[in-house]
């Protein structure tokens, strides 16, 4: 029996992004980009859920939770 296991990853409330750029500056591992000016987008094979976009995101749209691996 395989279990799957849950890691930690960004989630950013796409509507409510206004695209600052202020988590792209702080992502080590460059794992989120500006979309067309306007959004935010995260690369879930890149991104570790470290937090540290959730933290820096003025708009608090960014919130780290448990994904499927």
């Amino acid at each position: 029996m395989v279990l799957s296991r849950k890691k930690r990853k960004a989630f950013i409330e796409q509507s409510d992004c206004v695209a600052c750029g202020c988590c792209v500056k702080v992502c080590s591992l460059g794992a989120i980009r500006i979309i067309k000016g306007i959004m935010a987008y995260v690369d879930m094979e890149k991104c570790v859920g470290c937090g540290k976009c959730a933290k820096e995101c003025p708009a608090s749209v960014i919130e780290i939770r448990e994904a499927e691996a």
